[in-house]
């Protein structure tokens, strides 16, 4: 058999996950002090990024002109080599930002007092669980199998040990926790590395199945960075081997760990809302974050094309300081239309208050500004709204819904209405659940189960009648 050599050309689409690209993902769903931290950090490193001080002073000139602000609408490369990458390290895990929680009353609240209290992995789970159209059971079969999942974000026991007090049929434990398993942060919910790993890849615009196969069974060899035994293993180029690990090492193998607790700190607003003439007005609170512009001095250098310059160096540093920046102005522009959409859904919340919270789930903001739920989970994540009716983190505005007579109601209406019932109640003689299912009924024509007000009431962390009566 005669050996001959031949050229082919072939076009295939894959995916890269660049670090520029995870930057931009990540910058999403960074708070405001997050992002001026990386900010900072990017000046500090790149030469040709620097603070336009002389922007931020013209700026600052324009808004002691004005007495209203007015509405402003905030306008790849192949894989590293990963010799350096220290697999000890990542199956260590890594820590990223930060979750906090929404406020719950409505009402006023004075800016000193303005406080974000750090929510579980459970609690973040849980209202995502809330958001999910499920059966009661299945509600039950899920809130037993988050309250089994470690801090790292792994299900701690067998899925058979975890459902075993509700009593459910193993097919339908093993689709609730598939549904968990698709909850954001991507991974949560799995039993070893291998499935959070999976996890991961599968979520991702485009699968990657090479990854997948190396997750699967050859991670010892990363760890080894044994990358060419590795690549004749799986009969693939060197090149290819390298790019389906770049993408593995941007993976996260404990998704739990942003979670961890922190100190309690203040709030500082990424959005203001406020009403004129009629109509919302959304306004990004740009305060703080410095304006970023590339360095004259360096641009020069690169055009000049003089010896000695390191032309290279200066060209790599400017295409990341253009991301950086484009990567900013996405975020600001993302958050901008997101908050407008809620505005536009939740404007009787704005106009009357609690009572008038629409029931609202990301997709429905998702297809209104034609964007992915999983880009609106992140850029309501850790941001918050000043609102005429106080402060709130985004993703308070979202809520699931109840069935009345002809109308849904929002799930966190129903919770404040609970809350007024027992309020109001003799502390002799405390509401019953029945007796608050036969209220909200009587006064607001919401019928809902006696169990789920159980339900809202232990969610609340309010006392059963008979315990209430006791502590009386």
């Amino acid at each position: 058999m005669a050996l001959e050599i031949k050229q082919d050309l072939k076009l295939t689409q894959q995916l890269v996950m660049t670090p520029q690209l995870q930057q931009a993902i990540k910058l999403l769903q960074l708070s405001r002090m997050e992002l001026q931290e990386i900010v900072d950090q990017e000046i500090k490193e790149n030469p040709v990024l620097e603070e336009d001080s002389s922007l931020e002073e013209r700026e600052q000139e324009e808004r002691d002109k004005q007495e209203v602000a007015t509405e402003a609408e905030a306008r790849e490369d192949a894989p590293e080599s990963m010799k350096d990458h220290d697999w000890e390290e990542y199956m260590e895990g890594h820590s990223i930002s930060t979750y906090t929680p929404p406020r719950t009353d409505g009402g006023e609240t004075p800016w000193e007092n303005l406080i974000a209290c750090q929510v579980t992995l459970a609690d973040y789970l849980l209202w995502q669980l809330r958001m999910s159209p499920l059966s009661y059971q299945e509600q039950e079969v899920g809130t037993f199998i988050i309250g089994n999942i470690d801090d790292n974000g792994y299900l701690q026991g067998s899925l058979e040990e975890v459902c075993a007090e509700p009593r459910c049929p193993a097919k339908r434990a093993e689709r609730v926790l598939d549904l968990i398993q698709s909850f954001d942060p991507p991974g949560v919910g799995a039993r070893d590395l291998q499935e959070c790993l999976l996890i991961q890849l599968r979520v991702l615009p485009e699968r990657n199945p090479l990854a997948e196969e190396i997750v699967k069974g050859f991670l010892a060899y990363c760890k080894k960075r044994d990358y060419r035994g590795l690549a004749r293993k799986l009969k693939a180029s060197l090149a290819q081997i390298l790019e389906a690990v770049e993408i593995i090492s941007h993976l996260d193998p404990k998704p739990g760990r942003p979670f961890s607790l922190e100190e309690a700190r203040a709030i500082i607003p990424d959005v203001f809302v406020y009403k004129d003439e009629g109509n919302y007005m959304v306004v990004l609170n740009d305060d703080g974050l410095p304006k970023l512009r590339i360095n004259s001095y360096y641009r020069e250098m690169i055009d000049a094309n003089k010896d000695g310059v390191p032309r290279s160096y200066l060209k790599e540093k400017m295409k990341s300081a253009l991301w950086l920046i484009r990567s900013i102005q996405q975020r600001q522009m993302t958050l901008y239309k997101v908050t407008k959409s809620i505005v536009k859904f939740q404007r009787d919340f704005l106009d009357k208050g609690i009572d008038y919270l629409e029931p609202l789930i990301l997709r429905e903001v998702a297809d209104d500004i034609q964007m992915h739920e999983s880009t609106v989970s992140r850029v309501t994540t850790n941001k918050y709204a000043h609102t005429p009716r106080g402060v709130y983190e985004l993703k308070f505005f979202f809520s699931g819904k109840v069935g009345g007579h002809g109308e849904e109601v929002a799930v966190k209406r129903v919770q404040n209405l609970i809350k007024q019932a027992i309020a109001e109640e003799n502390n002799r003689r405390p509401y019953s659940d029945e007796k608050i299912c036969q209220l909200l009924k009587e006064r607001h024509n919401i019928t809902i189960a006696r169990r789920t007000v159980a339900k809202y009431r232990e969610m609340m962390k309010i006392l059963s009648s008979s315990e209430r009566k006791k502590m009386m």
